[in-house]
């Protein structure tokens, strides 16, 4: 077995990696950039080797870099995690000559599969299921038009590269292939190297499903059963779970000896992932297509581990190390639910568009009884433009699907962030959405279900009943707390318990009972009673509202509160009876109209500007585009007008809501 291993990757994931090491007893090495010098994979690995500065094609990317830093602590292997050089024929080839164990697939099959036109090759010959397509190499525009109208709309245009989501386009008519086939050449090349495209068959109602194999160097290979990653935004996972409620055990045979064969074909082993693309409308399972395979570990792993009772990562140590698997096809049982969903640095609310900043308060819920949190930053940690957005991924894991999704809710309204634009609201909206839980997903749920974007969870009436409750009492604390500090100074009493409470414009009187431990409120239709502790200024509520376990995030906002709680929040003034008769004589800030300007939407890059001042555009037009996150944002028009002056020129740096055009 590895004396130490060395860790080519950063945060979550390599925190992943370390963890397992170090329960086998395997010293860990970590690397890092100028960015990352005191991130928690670098304090949490045995020893640390700074790589260079921020960029990624400056650090992580540079594998003499990572080589030199493997002989200098004397790594005799290396894991690279997934992204950055996980599938890199050349870094795995570079690792064999080094005499440095690569924990992963042999360099063949990695070159077989990590080029999507071939591999689609390769899986027609192996027996496989292919979509549709042309994986020849299109010379221009023209021909992807010309190709894409003999396949039949709609089509997706991938980048040959591509991965992660990055580079990939859905076409309806000849129109979107002439409006996003450079898009996506631009893309692939800026993101993977390599301009080439490639075009296929969209399926329509598509669900994502992929099979989980695991294969050693002694010609055993295996499939670890499904997970399913339908729910999808710009071809990015943002939920997975395992198992898959579409699939039945026959369609997950079929499904993982197709997966096996194209390994087999390749001379897999170490751990792997055949994507597929299956038909919603198709009942029988047969209409599966294989889309892709990943020669690395999955971002979604997780799952698969919860139900399976396995540890991948400590099989891919075990395989590198020339180790036989210790069980085969018959002893892989699948047993449970397990859901992960991705804590992105976006923000929902307006139209998901990249954070980047630091880390103000970052409190994930305390892990066990089915909740697993894996991240790979702490309170104060930078979340930065040149790598991926994701700050965490929520795993919890149930007997059944409901109670996964449950557990997903309670979990992340324990999740607190600050600073910086996240999606945690969204995913509990996902979580509680009737059709997700009915199992009817496919790859366009996001876009169906959120076509004029998301605006939060509703809000049920209970739900907005106990969020009065809690607000009461939080407003009786908070005088109390006030008076005593008063009283002090002045004798003054602390304050009565009867509190005037306005939520969505309705207003009612509650009456606030304090007993030893528990709160009894009424006047909000039955008696509410409400058990917690809660000090002034503490962010979470943590409370049992008529013996239910509810977790509020606080906010004050000036004689109001902010409440969240389900991925709903609710503004709900609490005033004194006193002073609520007075309200009306109140003067509220009102927000300056910013509509005359077209505004940044995230920090980024102008890497073009499509209008100039007296341009008249109509509503829909494409205005600029911003480059974040490696990925192009293209900035429209909200409505007709006149540009009156252009305040940055194509290669600018932007700031969030610098103003890049203003209109007459």
């Amino acid at each position: 077995m590895f004396k130490k291993i060395l860790v080519a990757n950063r945060g979550e994931i390599a925190c992943r990696v370390m963890r397992t090491a170090k329960k086998m007893g395997i010293a860990t090495v970590a690397v890092y950039s100028d960015a990352d010098a005191r991130a928690p994979h670098v304090l949490m690995a045995d020893e640390s080797v700074r790589l260079g500065p921020a960029p990624a094609a400056e650090s992580y990317l540079k594998a003499e870099l990572i080589l030199l830093a493997a002989e200098e602590t004397g790594a005799d292997a290396i894991h690279p995690g997934y992204g950055f050089l996980s599938e890199r024929e050349s870094f795995a080839k570079a690792c064999a000559e080094a005499g440095v164990a690569f924990i992963g697939p042999p360099p063949n099959a990695i070159a077989a599969m990590g080029d999507k036109i071939e591999s689609k090759k390769l899986a027609k010959a192996a027996g496989v299921n292919v979509v549709p397509g042309f994986l020849g190499e299109i010379a221009d525009t023209d021909e992807a038009v010309k190709i894409a109208g003999e396949i039949g709309y709609p089509v997706m245009m991938k980048a040959s590269a591509g991965g992660g989501g990055k580079g990939m386009r859905l076409a309806y008519g000849e129109q979107d292939v002439r409006d996003g086939f450079e898009a996506t050449k631009r893309e692939g090349l800026a993101s993977f190297g390599d301009d080439r495209v490639f075009i296929e068959k969209f399926i329509e109602q598509p669900r994502h499903i992929e099979i989980q194999v695991l294969g050693d160097q002694h010609g055993t290979i295996l499939y670890l059963g499904e997970r399913e990653c339908s729910i999808q935004r710009r071809h990015q996972k943002v939920v997975e779970e395992a198992p898959s409620p579409f699939v039945t055990p026959a369609m997950r045979k079929a499904m993982g000896e197709q997966a096996v064969a194209l390994a087999r074909a390749v001379g897999y082993y170490s751990a792997g992932t055949v994507e597929l693309i299956v038909s919603g409308a198709d009942k029988t399972g047969a209409g599966f297509y294989f889309l892709e395979m990943n020669t690395r570990l999955q971002v979604e792993h997780p799952v698969t581990e919860e139900v399976t009772g396995l540890d991948l990562v400590e099989q891919m140590i075990r395989v590198a190390a020339g180790e036989k698997l210790a069980f085969g096809q018959e002893d892989v049982t699948l047993t449970g639910w397990a859901i992960e969903n991705r804590v992105y640095a976006e923000d929902p609310y307006r139209g998901f568009l990249p954070s980047t900043g630091r880390l103000v308060r970052y409190r994930p819920p305390a892990e066990g009884n089915g909740v697993r949190v894996d991240d790979g930053v702490t309170e104060g940690s930078e979340i930065s433009m040149f790598y991926d957005p994701m700050i965490a991924k929520l795993v919890t894991y149930g007997a059944t699907r409901d109670e996964a999704a449950d557990k997903q809710v309670a979990a992340l309204d324990r999740f607190r962030i600050q600073g910086i634009g996240h999606n945690i609201d969204f995913l509990s909206a996902l979580m509680q959405h009737p059709r997700f839980r009915s199992g009817a997903i496919t790859t366009g749920f996001i876009a169906e279900e959120y076509p004029e974007g998301f605006e939060g969870a509703p809000a049920s009436p209970a739900l907005k009943r106990k969020l009065a409750a809690a607000a009461a009492v939080l407003d009786l604390v908070r005088a109390d707390r006030a008076g005593a500090i008063s009283g002090q100074l002045n004798g003054t009493p602390p304050s009565a318990g009867e509190r005037v409470v306005t939520l969505d414009g309705e207003h009612f009187t509650l009456t606030v009972r304090e007993q030893p431990g528990v709160y009894l409120i009424e006047g909000a239709g039955a008696p509410i009673e409400l058990v917690g502790h809660w000090r002034l200024g503490e962010p979470l509520f943590a409370a049992r509202i008529d013996d239910e376990p509810l977790t509020v995030a606080v906010e004050r906002s000036g004689y109001a509160w902010r409440l969240t709680a389900h991925g709903a929040t609710q503004r709900v003034e609490v005033l004194p009876p006193h002073i609520a008769q007075y309200r009306h004589h109140m003067i509220e800030k009102v927000a300056p109209d910013l509509s005359r300007f077209l505004l940044a939407p995230m920090p980024g890059l102008l890497t073009r500007l499509h209008v100039a001042p007296g341009d008249k555009v109509e509503a829909g037009q494409a205005l600029a585009v911003v480059e974040a996150m490696k990925m192009e944002n293209i900035l429209r028009a909200e409505r007709a007008g006149v540009v009156k002056a252009a305040n940055f020129s194509a290669g600018d740096s932007l700031a969030v809501d610098a103003a890049i055009l203003e209109f007459e």
